[in-house]
């Protein structure tokens, strides 16, 4: 499998980065994509049971992880968030080594990550952001398209559209993340001009992953249309078309406000659903390429199945 700036930037063997995943991105997964070659990703709420301190549960997820592989391991963070510079203090103190960034503005923090001597990627959704995050000295930016599970930009750019008009404005490494579950999404990233990937539905459907068994089957038993983007007026959001999305989009279709939407998803309805396994109730954030997703492997397969699978790949198109 080619070997890219990616690669030599965060010490790992392929070019491949585990999703940041919220409620489900914890310390078994991350350290499992990490051993098989790949950089495992821990979100700060990751397991986390009701009434639990945000901070520390940050803290066990990465002393946990540290116990599992030796092997460098990334930290995402939602600038949003409120406790967003507890989290950064835990990080530098328990020594990641690369930290994501989501959801804000990268100037907040990057100088004192890198001052810290983290590397550090930012989410974008568009060039316009992706020229804001050099500019503030990422190490590089992960260009996500709309295919994307979870929380995805106004724009709704494609994952196809957005990474090659990142690449011809940025000098620093571009993943792309959106729409990629196999070996052929790789390549396909790859000849955009982008020097590597972000899975994060595909590492959903495995054994070492948070998930509730119910959501890991949902996707393996999911079709090419059983995703849908709701929440415009919130923010848009992908994910397996149930009960909650058909309630959105009715509400939606009929000019609820945003406060009528938020009164409605109410807090954690996304955990209800993926740790909880609340099919019907809750929410259950999830890329467009379900559809694709056949089976629950171990990270490990997943990642291996990508870098065999990159070669006859490749091969084909000669």
């Amino acid at each position: 499998m080619k070997r890219t700036r990616v690669c030599d930037l965060l010490g790992i063997d392929y070019p491949i980065i585990q999703g940041g995943m919220g409620w489900i991105a914890g310390a078994e997964l991350a350290a499992a994509v990490s051993n098989a070659g790949a950089l495992g990703v821990i979100c700060p709420n990751a397991g986390i049971k009701p009434g639990d301190d945000l901070v520390e549960n940050l803290r066990r997820q990465l002393t946990a992880a540290q116990g599992l592989t030796a092997k460098p391991f990334a930290v995402n963070l939602a600038l949003a968030e409120p406790a967003v510079k507890e989290w950064v203090e835990v990080v530098i103190e328990v020594g990641v080594k690369v930290v994501i960034t989501s959801a804000g503005n990268p100037a907040t923090y990057t100088r004192r990550l890198k001052e810290a001597g983290l590397k550090v990627l930012h989410v974008v959704a568009s060039v316009k952001h992706a020229r804001g995050a050099e500019a503030q000295g990422v190490d590089g930016v992960i260009a996500e398209g709309y295919e994307a599970g979870g929380h995805n930009g106004f724009d709704e750019l494609t994952t196809f559209v957005l990474v090659p008009q990142v690449v011809g404005v940025v000098g620093i490494p571009v993943v792309a993340a959106g729409g990629i579950a196999d070996a052929r999404g790789v390549v396909a990233a790859l000849a955009l001009g982008a020097e590597g990937v972000q899975m994060g539905t595909r590492f959903v459907a495995t054994h070492e992953c948070l998930a509730h068994p119910s959501f890991k089957e949902a996707i393996v038993k999911a079709e090419d249309t059983a995703t849908v983007i709701t929440g415009r007026k919130l923010g848009p959001t992908r994910g397996l078309k149930g009960k909650v999305t058909a309630a959105l989009l009715e509400m939606e279709g009929a000019g609820a406000s945003r406060q009528e939407l938020e009164a409605f998803l109410g807090l954690n309805r996304s955990r209800k659903g993926e740790l909880e396994g609340d099919l019907e109730n809750g929410e259950l954030y999830c890329g467009a390429i379900a559809g694709m997703i056949t089976g629950i492997m171990s990270a490990e397969e997943v990642v291996q199945s990508v870098v065999q699978g990159y070669s006859s790949v490749v091969a084909g198109l000669s």
